[in-house]
Protein backbone atom coordinates (compact mmCIF):
# COMPACT_ATOMS: atom_id res chain seq x y z
CA UNK A 1 0.00 0.00 0.00
CA UNK A 2 0.97 3.80 -0.68
CA UNK A 3 1.92 6.12 2.08
CA UNK A 4 1.24 9.54 2.51
CA UNK A 5 2.44 11.88 4.79
CA UNK A 6 0.05 14.95 5.82
CA UNK A 7 1.08 17.83 7.89
CA UNK A 8 -0.52 21.21 8.03
CA UNK A 9 0.08 25.26 9.50
CA UNK A 10 -3.66 25.38 10.48
CA UNK A 11 -2.63 22.80 13.97
CA UNK A 12 -3.91 19.45 14.71
CA UNK A 13 -7.44 19.86 15.43
CA UNK A 14 -8.18 21.80 12.00
CA UNK A 15 -11.60 20.66 10.08
CA UNK A 16 -9.02 20.63 6.76
CA UNK A 17 -6.82 18.09 7.83
CA UNK A 18 -9.47 16.17 9.11
CA UNK A 19 -11.17 16.25 6.12
CA UNK A 20 -7.95 15.46 3.67
CA UNK A 21 -6.85 12.44 6.41
CA UNK A 22 -10.29 10.65 6.03
CA UNK A 23 -10.06 11.46 2.04
CA UNK A 24 -7.17 9.88 1.25
CA UNK A 25 -7.24 6.91 3.90
CA UNK A 26 -9.21 5.95 1.01
CA UNK A 27 -5.78 4.76 -1.39
CA UNK A 28 -3.00 4.91 1.17
CA UNK A 29 -2.34 4.75 4.50
CA UNK A 30 -1.80 7.89 6.06
CA UNK A 31 0.86 9.43 8.96
CA UNK A 32 -0.63 12.65 10.57
CA UNK A 33 1.93 14.58 11.70
CA UNK A 34 0.72 18.51 12.67
CA UNK A 35 1.62 21.51 14.20
CA UNK A 36 -0.27 21.61 18.18
CA UNK A 37 -1.39 24.79 17.56
CA UNK A 38 -2.16 27.94 14.86
CA UNK A 39 1.75 28.47 12.59
CA UNK A 40 -0.24 29.81 10.16
CA UNK A 41 2.94 32.50 8.09
CA UNK A 42 5.59 30.51 10.11
CA UNK A 43 7.40 30.43 6.50
CA UNK A 44 10.21 27.48 6.37
CA UNK A 45 11.06 27.96 10.11
CA UNK A 46 12.83 25.20 12.02
CA UNK A 47 12.70 25.24 15.95
CA UNK A 48 16.72 25.02 16.91
CA UNK A 49 16.22 26.63 20.25
CA UNK A 50 14.86 24.51 22.05
CA UNK A 51 13.45 20.70 22.25
CA UNK A 52 10.34 18.98 20.02
CA UNK A 53 7.87 16.24 21.26
CA UNK A 54 5.44 14.06 19.10
CA UNK A 55 2.29 13.10 21.32
CA UNK A 56 0.21 10.36 19.49
CA UNK A 57 -3.38 10.95 19.59
CA UNK A 58 -4.00 7.81 17.47
CA UNK A 59 -3.13 4.93 15.19
CA UNK A 60 -0.64 7.37 12.69
CA UNK A 61 -1.74 10.34 14.01
CA UNK A 62 0.82 12.63 15.92
CA UNK A 63 1.20 16.12 17.31
CA UNK A 64 4.25 17.87 17.39
CA UNK A 65 4.70 20.26 20.61
CA UNK A 66 4.65 23.60 19.27
CA UNK A 67 6.50 22.89 16.08
CA UNK A 68 6.60 23.99 12.66
CA UNK A 69 5.07 22.24 9.48
CA UNK A 70 8.54 21.89 8.26
CA UNK A 71 9.54 20.90 11.54
CA UNK A 72 6.78 18.32 11.25
CA UNK A 73 8.12 16.57 8.11
CA UNK A 74 11.57 16.71 9.19
CA UNK A 75 10.99 15.21 12.17
CA UNK A 76 8.79 12.42 10.59
CA UNK A 77 10.59 11.22 8.33
CA UNK A 78 13.91 11.37 10.94
CA UNK A 79 11.77 9.37 13.59
CA UNK A 80 9.26 7.55 12.46
CA UNK A 81 9.82 6.55 9.50
CA UNK A 82 12.76 4.12 8.19
CA UNK A 83 14.87 5.11 5.44
CA UNK A 84 14.25 2.01 3.23
CA UNK A 85 10.45 2.87 4.10
CA UNK A 86 9.45 6.32 3.22
CA UNK A 87 6.10 7.94 2.24
CA UNK A 88 5.52 7.96 -1.55
CA UNK A 89 3.77 11.24 -1.23
CA UNK A 90 3.80 14.12 1.16
CA UNK A 91 0.48 16.29 1.15
CA UNK A 92 0.63 19.83 3.28
CA UNK A 93 -2.83 20.95 3.91
CA UNK A 94 -5.46 21.63 3.32
CA UNK A 95 -4.93 25.77 4.63
CA UNK A 96 -7.45 27.71 5.80
CA UNK A 97 -7.34 30.39 3.05
CA UNK A 98 -5.21 30.97 0.18
CA UNK A 99 -1.61 30.82 -0.84
CA UNK A 100 -1.05 32.53 -4.08
CA UNK A 101 1.25 34.98 -5.63
CA UNK A 102 4.20 35.62 -3.11
CA UNK A 103 2.14 34.81 -0.31
CA UNK A 104 4.25 31.57 -0.93
CA UNK A 105 6.66 32.73 1.09
CA UNK A 106 5.06 33.71 3.62
CA UNK A 107 3.01 30.29 3.94
CA UNK A 108 3.39 27.53 6.68
CA UNK A 109 1.40 25.07 4.49
CA UNK A 110 3.97 25.51 1.71
CA UNK A 111 6.62 25.31 3.76
CA UNK A 112 5.92 21.40 4.85
CA UNK A 113 6.04 20.98 0.73
CA UNK A 114 8.98 22.77 0.68
CA UNK A 115 10.83 20.36 3.65
CA UNK A 116 9.00 17.36 1.55
CA UNK A 117 10.96 18.32 -1.23
CA UNK A 118 13.94 19.17 -0.16
CA UNK A 119 14.38 15.32 1.58
CA UNK A 120 13.14 14.03 -1.77
CA UNK A 121 9.50 13.08 -1.56
CA UNK A 122 7.50 14.62 -4.05
CA UNK A 123 5.02 16.89 -2.49
CA UNK A 124 2.01 19.24 -2.75
CA UNK A 125 0.76 22.30 -0.97
CA UNK A 126 -3.19 22.64 -0.99
CA UNK A 127 -4.69 25.40 0.33
CA UNK A 128 -8.57 26.30 0.27
CA UNK A 129 -9.27 29.96 -1.15
CA UNK A 130 -12.09 31.72 1.02
CA UNK A 131 -14.24 34.88 0.53
CA UNK A 132 -14.71 37.67 3.18
CA UNK A 133 -11.68 36.08 5.35
CA UNK A 134 -13.16 32.48 5.65
CA UNK A 135 -15.90 33.43 7.67
CA UNK A 136 -18.47 31.69 5.28
CA UNK A 137 -15.99 28.60 4.76
CA UNK A 138 -19.03 26.08 5.43
CA UNK A 139 -20.63 27.34 2.81
CA UNK A 140 -18.38 25.16 0.84
CA UNK A 141 -16.78 23.52 2.79
CA UNK A 142 -13.24 21.40 2.28
CA UNK A 143 -15.03 18.81 0.25
CA UNK A 144 -13.35 19.61 -3.32
CA UNK A 145 -10.24 20.02 -2.03
CA UNK A 146 -10.27 16.63 -0.75
CA UNK A 147 -11.07 15.48 -3.91
CA UNK A 148 -8.57 17.15 -5.65
CA UNK A 149 -5.90 15.81 -3.00
CA UNK A 150 -7.01 13.09 -3.83
CA UNK A 151 -7.16 13.03 -7.65
CA UNK A 152 -2.98 13.92 -7.84
CA UNK A 153 -2.50 11.31 -5.43
CA UNK A 154 -3.97 8.40 -7.75
CA UNK A 155 -2.29 10.39 -10.43
CA UNK A 156 1.45 10.85 -8.94
CA UNK A 157 0.92 7.00 -7.99
CA UNK A 158 -0.73 6.14 -11.26
CA UNK A 159 2.58 7.76 -12.97
CA UNK A 160 5.15 9.86 -11.56
CA UNK A 161 5.49 12.98 -10.05
CA UNK A 162 5.63 15.72 -13.16
CA UNK A 163 8.40 17.80 -11.47
CA UNK A 164 12.16 17.65 -10.72
CA UNK A 165 14.40 17.54 -8.14
CA UNK A 166 13.08 20.63 -5.43
CA UNK A 167 10.38 21.14 -6.98
CA UNK A 168 6.39 20.82 -5.46
CA UNK A 169 3.20 21.85 -6.55
CA UNK A 170 0.82 24.43 -5.26
CA UNK A 171 -2.61 24.22 -5.76
CA UNK A 172 -5.52 26.67 -5.05
CA UNK A 173 -9.43 26.03 -4.84
CA UNK A 174 -11.70 28.16 -5.90
CA UNK A 175 -14.40 29.17 -3.09
CA UNK A 176 -16.96 27.03 -4.72
CA UNK A 177 -19.00 23.70 -5.10
CA UNK A 178 -17.66 20.78 -6.74
CA UNK A 179 -20.53 20.78 -8.90
CA UNK A 180 -19.36 24.66 -10.26
CA UNK A 181 -15.82 23.66 -10.64
CA UNK A 182 -14.82 24.32 -14.30
CA UNK A 183 -11.84 22.56 -14.31
CA UNK A 184 -8.21 22.73 -13.95
CA UNK A 185 -5.81 25.52 -15.10
CA UNK A 186 -1.37 25.29 -14.69
CA UNK A 187 -0.69 28.99 -13.60
CA UNK A 188 2.48 30.96 -12.58
CA UNK A 189 2.43 33.04 -9.33
CA UNK A 190 0.83 35.98 -9.76
CA UNK A 191 2.02 39.60 -8.69
CA UNK A 192 0.13 39.96 -5.14
CA UNK A 193 -0.86 43.84 -4.02
CA UNK A 194 -0.13 44.83 -0.59
CA UNK A 195 -0.41 47.36 2.29
CA UNK A 196 0.34 47.94 5.74
CA UNK A 197 -2.77 46.09 8.07
CA UNK A 198 -1.22 46.85 11.13
CA UNK A 199 -3.24 47.98 14.49
CA UNK A 200 -2.27 49.75 17.22
CA UNK A 201 -4.36 49.05 20.84
CA UNK A 202 -3.28 49.31 24.29
CA UNK A 203 -4.18 46.56 27.18
CA UNK A 204 -5.80 47.66 30.12
CA UNK A 205 -2.55 48.60 31.73
CA UNK A 206 -1.46 50.97 29.17
CA UNK A 207 0.89 49.48 26.81
CA UNK A 208 0.89 49.40 23.25
CA UNK A 209 0.71 46.33 20.98
CA UNK A 210 0.14 45.74 17.45
CA UNK A 211 -2.38 43.58 15.73
CA UNK A 212 -1.27 42.36 12.03
CA UNK A 213 -4.45 42.31 9.94
CA UNK A 214 -5.25 40.74 6.12
CA UNK A 215 -5.20 42.52 3.24
CA UNK A 216 -7.88 42.13 0.76
CA UNK A 217 -7.17 39.36 -2.32
CA UNK A 218 -5.58 41.68 -4.82
CA UNK A 219 -3.52 41.36 -7.26
CA UNK A 220 -2.18 42.68 -10.80
CA UNK A 221 -3.45 40.93 -13.86
CA UNK A 222 -0.96 38.74 -15.89
CA UNK A 223 0.71 41.00 -19.15
CA UNK A 224 1.11 37.65 -20.94
CA UNK A 225 -0.34 35.27 -21.94
CA UNK A 226 0.08 32.51 -18.89
CA UNK A 227 -3.05 32.80 -16.55
CA UNK A 228 -1.78 33.23 -12.79
CA UNK A 229 -2.93 31.49 -9.84
CA UNK A 230 -5.25 34.09 -8.78
CA UNK A 231 -7.03 34.68 -12.22
CA UNK A 232 -7.35 30.74 -12.13
CA UNK A 233 -9.34 30.98 -8.98
CA UNK A 234 -11.09 33.90 -9.28
CA UNK A 235 -12.75 32.33 -12.99
CA UNK A 236 -13.90 28.93 -10.63
CA UNK A 237 -10.65 26.74 -11.94
CA UNK A 238 -8.34 24.90 -9.73
CA UNK A 239 -5.02 26.56 -9.60
CA UNK A 240 -1.91 24.48 -9.90
CA UNK A 241 1.44 25.89 -9.59
CA UNK A 242 5.10 24.32 -10.01
CA UNK A 243 6.81 25.86 -7.63
CA UNK A 244 11.08 25.40 -7.54
CA UNK A 245 13.17 25.88 -3.97
CA UNK A 246 16.14 27.72 -6.21
CA UNK A 247 15.40 31.50 -5.40
CA UNK A 248 17.97 32.47 -7.86
CA UNK A 249 17.26 35.56 -10.37
CA UNK A 250 19.26 33.83 -13.40
CA UNK A 251 18.00 37.03 -15.78
CA UNK A 252 20.33 39.67 -13.78
CA UNK A 253 23.49 37.51 -12.92
CA UNK A 254 24.98 39.56 -15.88
CA UNK A 255 23.44 42.58 -14.48
CA UNK A 256 24.99 42.16 -11.66
CA UNK A 257 28.71 41.12 -12.99
CA UNK A 258 28.81 44.51 -14.88
CA UNK A 259 27.62 46.71 -12.24
CA UNK A 260 29.71 45.42 -9.50
CA UNK A 261 33.51 46.17 -12.15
Amino acid sequence: MKKILITNDDGFESEGLRILKDTLKEIARVTVVAPTIEKSACAHSLTITKPLRFIQLDDDFFKLDDGTPADCIYLALNALFDEKDRPDLIISGINRGANMGEDITYSGTVAGAMEGVLQGIPSIAISQVCKSGCQNISNYGYELAANVAKEMALKIFGSSFPLGDRKLLNINIPPIKPKDLKGYKITKAGFRLYGNDAHLHRNPRGEEFYWLGLHPLEWIPSQDDQICDFEAVANGYVSITPIHLNLTSYDDIKRLQDWIK
